[in-house]
């Protein structure tokens, strides 16, 4: 990008983490009011609610590695973002233990921001299309890690040996010992790979002048959503208990 292109602030981008921040707002009110008011909506834990619940994180995961390059404090931005999923962890922890987080969205986008700055260089290198195909395969590839195999989804392609799957340290990286348990999970593996084909998917888009012009348009209210996304992402969830909180005291169902 040139020096001027720099100064661009490509507002859909914004809007579309604000579109994404929404519906996770409304996802975790619908989980909150399902696991802990025990309000009975069936779907919520079948086919319809895992792919509600997908669709926010990959997006959330191809945007973040997306804008990436069109970052340039990763260092400062990743740091900051770690330390959020960290207070998160300590959070939960302490106050809601039966649905602790390690390991959660924050720690794996600060991580992800991080671990790009000493890998860029070779990166940038890589053609786009080929580095876009590759990060996919191997996201389809290891997408069961977290469960023992290799496969995306229904396809099981392999067993992973168990000798992977040991502790904390090894769950942060997608081996998941016995016993681990977090209400929040996006381990180093799979996920960096589909962060990576955000990563990728810009230096497509970027070559088009068209889709120059469409990322730079505005979105009012969701842009601004997702400009300031992380604070909404901290607060969004005891907003959201004391809301129901006063709504459903005294009530039972």
């Amino acid at each position: 990008m040139s020096g001027s292109d720099e100064k661009v602030r490509y507002c859909l981008l914004d809007t579309l983490r604000g579109i994404t921040l929404f519906s996770m707002i409304l996802y975790h009110g619908m989980f909150d009011l399902v696991e802990l008011y025990g309000v009975r909506v069936s779907w919520f834990w079948r086919t319809p609610g895992y792919v509600w619940q997908q669709s926010i994180c990959w997006t959330f995961i191809l945007l973040s590695g997306f804008c990436w390059r069109l970052g340039r404090a990763h260092l400062k931005r990743g740091m900051l973002i770690f330390a959020g999923g960290l207070v998160i962890t300590a959070v939960t922890f302490f106050f809601f233990s039966s649905e602790r987080i390690l390991f959660g969205i924050l720690t794996f986008t600060g991580t992800a921001m991080l671990a790009l700055i000493p890998l860029s260089g070779v990166l940038k290198r890589l053609p786009a299309w080929g580095g876009l195909a590759g990060s996919f395969c191997l996201f389809f590839l290891t997408r069961n890690v977290n469960r023992g195999y290799l496969g995306f989804e229904s396809v099981i392609l392999g067993k992973v040996p168990s000798v992977f799957y040991r502790g904390l340290a090894t769950a942060a990286l997608g081996f998941p010992g016995p016993g681990f348990f977090s209400g929040d999970y996006f381990s180093f593996l799979p996920w960096i790979f589909l962060y990576l084909c955000g990563y990728f998917l810009y230096g497509i888009l970027m070559e088009s002048e068209k889709a120059g012009r469409i990322l730079r348009c505005k979105g009012g209210l969701l842009e601004w959503i997702g400009r300031h996304s992380l604070l909404i992402y901290m607060l969004h969830q005891p907003v959201l208990m004391a809301i129901l909180t006063v709504c459903f005291d005294g009530l039972t169902f």
